[in-house]
């Protein structure tokens, strides 16, 4: 250790220095401690995007809590008689550029999802839509999935059309968002309103397609039959009655080349958290958050208080039980529970009328009707012709008598009860993205716009530039940027 007389004299020196003007002290830039509530994909993402957007002259410190033992948030597994399926959200789109990206630049394997597979649409008594059962062959694949398509022409004809060319052109829209010049939004409305998707928020789905020329008799058998895919492996839960633009977002769910992760779609959040060298804390549930001279504290369920310059809140609140001080304020939304049974075992084809097993649909979706109790059924794998792994979707948990019903035999169930979704409600109205004109955000605000995997990376893309804007005081300035693999090893490509 220097003696003290040393120290004085090194002080003294350097001094002596400044004042003569030959010393230079380098500037020292505060390092800013980002936290984040939630490891879903919108924590995850808001991770990628604070390393990746950060520069030498705003270093940040990442620290992500996680209430239960394992990422991912809503992107789940669940393990079926030694089977791991998806129990959350399922399916990505092949314009998803955002997740498209992530996959690439972590180096996951993208499983492209069936779309041959026949289905059904059951009223409660009778099938009114059914497609014919693909062959063994490519040939006969192929002309089946042709005869297909015919009979849904058929049936539905111009109305098939008039739909696609009415979420064609929102999804047109909404691939604006991703445009390097885009500012940052404080507000979900103006976010929406910049790419002209915020009257679709305030419209119901069925309003937007009867304004499209479809009748109203038509639009809950055709949003169904044409949603199948979605009601099934996305399932808002929901009907034609839903806002405009989640509705159409899901329409956009079904068709071809629909893919997940392949080993789980959790696989994104735990590789983007890596990726970013964040801090993840599991088994750590925030309880309250309190703000005084620009600083936050985040008091946790085991006692400890962390302290933050800006907070993250990437779960929904709307059953998170977070205090608040000062109180924030939020516009009354509630989550749509969807309950998700598995079973292994073998379906009953006597209680959809039919003969044999083989006769049966992959999927069958239900009309809207109270005589149904549930909204759909489908095979997630069939390992012979006896023995197969399901999954149905209820607005309401099944009962072993409704499943005994259902199935000639369960060898294996799994229930499982999702706060998946807020309750899609038009006139839409969200909370801003900025919860206390400070550093506190909110990603979930966008979630009733729509609510998918792809949407909550974006909303969380947009979050952070603003976070980075306003806590560099706009020195620092943002593009948005997706991520890519290339030769020179540059992880972004502007748009």
């Amino acid at each position: 250790m220097m003696p003290m007389a040393s120290r004085k004299s090194v002080l003294l020196l350097l001094l002596l220095l400044l004042e003569l003007g030959l010393a230079v002290v380098p500037a020292i830039c505060a390092v800013h401690r980002v936290c984040i509530v939630g490891s879903g994909i919108a924590g995850a993402s808001t991770a990628f995007f604070l390393r990746n957007y950060s520069d030498s002259n705003l270093p940040l410190d990442i620290h992500i809590f996680e209430q239960r033992d394992v990422v991912g948030g809503r992107m789940a597994m669940v393990d079926l008689a030694g089977d791991k399926f998806e129990a959350g959200a399922s399916i990505l789109h092949p314009k998803n550029l955002y997740t498209v990206g992530f996959t690439d630049l972590l180096g996951l394997k993208r499983v492209t999802e069936s779309d041959s597979s026949a289905f059904g649409f059951w009223d409660g008594e009778k099938f009114v839509f059914r497609t014919l059962q693909p062959g063994c062959s490519v040939f006969s694949k192929k002309i089946t999935d042709l005869l297909n398509t015919l009979a849904v022409v058929w049936r539905y004809g111009l109305s098939l059309f008039q739909m696609r060319s009415h979420v064609q052109r929102l999804l047109e829209r909404f691939t604006q968002l991703y445009a390097a010049n885009r500012k940052a939004y404080s507000t979900v409305e103006d976010l929406l309103r910049s790419v002209e998707l915020y009257d679709a928020t305030q419209h119901t789905l069925a309003d937007e397609l009867i304004a499209e020329g479809l009748s109203a008799q038509i639009i809950n058998e055709l949003v169904t039959v044409i949603s199948s895919h979605v009601i099934t492996r996305i399932n808002y839960g929901q009907n034609a009655t839903l806002s405009g633009l989640a509705g159409s977002v899901a329409l956009c769910g079904s068709g071809a080349d629909l893919w997940a992760v392949a080993g789980g779609n959790w696989r994104m959040a735990d590789g983007l958290i890596k990726y970013a060298n964040a801090s993840l804390y599991l088994n750590e549930k925030v309880v309250s958050i309190s703000s005084a001279k620009n600083l936050y504290n985040l008091s946790l369920a085991s006692g400890e208080v962390e302290n933050c310059d800006a907070v993250v809140i990437a779960t929904p609140l709307d059953e998170e039980k977070i205090s608040f001080d000062p109180p924030i304020h939020l516009p009354d939304r509630h989550m749509q529970h969807t309950f998700v049974t598995f079973v292994r075992g073998l379906a009953n084809a006597s209680y959809f009328n039919l003969e044999s097993i083989s006769s049966m649909p992959d999927l069958i979706g239900t009309l809207e009707t109270s005589a149904v109790p549930f909204t759909s059924i489908s095979v997630l794998k069939s390992y012979n012709d006896s023995d197969k792994a399901y999954k149905v979707f209820s607005r309401n948990a099944v009962s072993d008598d409704l499943l005994d019903l259902l199935f000639s035999r369960r060898d294996s169930t799994i229930r499982l009860d999702w706060a998946a979704y807020p309750h899609f409600k038009a006139p839409e109205h969200f909370a801003s993205f900025i919860l206390d004109g400070q550093h506190l955000y909110y990603i979930n605000a966008f979630e009733n716009a729509a609510s998918t995997i792809e949407t909550s990376a974006l909303a969380a893309e947009n979050v952070v530039r603003l976070l980075l804007e306003r806590l560099s005081h706009g020195s620092l300035k943002t593009k948005v940027s997706i991520p890519v693999v290339s030769s020179d090893r540059k992880l972004y490509k502007d748009l």
